[in-house]
């Protein structure tokens, strides 16, 4: 009698569950097709059950959509698989008295968005040889296709180069206690000039298009506090000039064209977990376009982005669903355009690649940090994912680990909808959360 009790048990304990899961699957369209805030954008869905290796739901999941930010999600998995762990800073060769070395595209050295990793700085620093340094295996533009070209005072667009110094950023730094600012590298303090005629309530600092003079208004030196980054514009003569005043010493520039022969040494970093976060957790477009150039120096021994690209799409994601336009290694560029059920096929790679304690330690945790510290947070963080924006676009792909712990793959993304996409951020927050609590 007690074995028809627990057998009776059993097969009523399965039925409900598979009432659940048939309820979740019949209620899942419903509030995606039907809902309201989506109905004003073009949005596509995608929902996969790794355990399964099917997908549990999709909706315009084979279109195409711009994917902001989300384009990083491929820029990881192509470092991850071709840099792995092992980030050089440079390569250099010792020949007579000299030292000559090259930039390997790493945006670490002295980035302020990074803990700061001393190896190449002492290693330039206290070498005893003359140093010259060589930009030729540098064979991209400042800015990649379809940039705006008018955001190149923002935070958000520094200058691609082949030896990143300072993140290729100017600092600027004010105290409300104190008149005046801070500006980091010092060297561009002499490229400051006050402009009476910028207007506005608000402390500025701006640049010059094609210059490196930092133009302020009055209240940027005696108003309240303020922290903002200026991209400064690259060129070779700037980063020796740069490179000099930091290491004390004097830096030549080798202007022939010649790369790294094949015996040349190279220097490593050892922060690649701290890039990798960075790159991730605050959408670093800086380090997404420097790190697809690292790749295409380790696989070419030259620095370009579209040869990393196209070694990714015929090398690493060949099996992708739907064809990749895929153009830079950030996602400024509207030209990028991916499918969700694409970029879930990336995110199913990259949880393939490395353990998934250090995957969520890399990603942007809902209600806990990154981009999505202020959404879909609960007790404990159940919503591990990427952000992708831009203006009339929003995306949100990674990984939901629900109720019963069990981690499924998704990716959101919606185009073409006016104003604010907070209305979307809270609809999908509903939905992930239905989601979490019903498998």
């Amino acid at each position: 009698m007690n074995y028809l009790k627990s057998f009776l048990l059993f097969v009523a304990l399965m039925s409900m569950g598979c009432s659940a899961s048939k309820k979740f699957q019949k209620s899942l369209p419903v509030q995606i097709e039907n809902s309201f805030i989506f109905q004003k954008s073009f949005t596509g869905f995608a929902l996969f059950d790794p355990e399964k290796g099917e997908m549990i739901y999709e909706y315009n999941s084979d279109k195409y959509f711009t994917p902001a930010s989300n384009t990083k999600l491929f820029t990881f998995y192509t470092a991850l698989k071709v840099l792995g762990d092992s980030l050089p800073v440079l390569e250099y060769i010792e020949t007579g008295d000299s030292l000559l070395f090259w930039g390997t595209g790493n945006p670490a050295f002295l980035n302020p968005a990074l803990p700061q990793d001393s190896i190449a700085l002492n290693f330039l620093k206290n070498n005893e040889k003359q140093l010259f340094f060589c930009p030729s295996n540098f064979q991209e533009a400042r800015f990649g296709p379809g940039w705006a070209w008018d955001d190149y005072p923002y935070y958000y667009q520094p200058e691609r180069s082949p030896f990143p110094i300072y993140g290729n950023v100017v600092q600027f730094e004010k105290d409300s206690m104190k008149k005046g600012f801070e500006v980091i590298p010092f060297l561009f303090k002499n490229r400051l000039q006050l402009d009476a005629d910028l207007g506005g309530e608000e402390p500025l600092v701006t640049r010059r298009e094609d210059e490196n003079i930092f133009e302020y208004k009055g209240k940027a030196v005696t108003g309240k506090s303020y922290q903002v980054e200026i991209p400064f514009k690259y060129s070779d003569s700037l980063f020796l000039k740069l490179l000099q005043d930091t290491l004390k010493r004097e830096v030549e520039l080798l202007d022939v064209k010649r790369l790294p022969p094949a015996d040349a040494k190279r220097l490593f970093s050892a922060n690649s977990e701290d890039l990798y976060r960075q790159l991730m957790q605050h959408s670093d477009n800086f380090i997404a376009e420097q790190l697809m150039l690292m790749c295409s120096n380790k696989l070419f021994d030259t620095l370009n982005v579209a040869q990393a690209i196209q070694f990714a799409k015929d090398s690493l994601l060949q099996d992708a669903p739907d064809e990749l336009l895929w153009v830079d290694g950030s996602g400024l560029s509207r030209y990028n355009m991916f499918t969700p059920r694409t970029v879930v096929k990336v995110l199913e790679k990259i949880r393939q690649t490395i353990p998934q304690d250090r995957l969520f330690d890399i990603l942007a945790a809902g209600g806990l940090s990154g981009t999505i510290k202020n959404w879909y947070g609960g007790q404990t963080p159940y919503v591990f994912a990427k952000t992708g924006s831009l203006r009339n676009k929003h995306c949100l792909s990674g990984y939901l680990v629900t109720k019963k712990r069990k981690t499924l793959v998704f990716s959101f993304m919606h185009n073409n909808f006016k104003g604010s996409a907070a209305p979307l951020k809270r609809e999908m927050e509903r939905i992930l959360q239905s989601i979490y609590e019903q498998n």
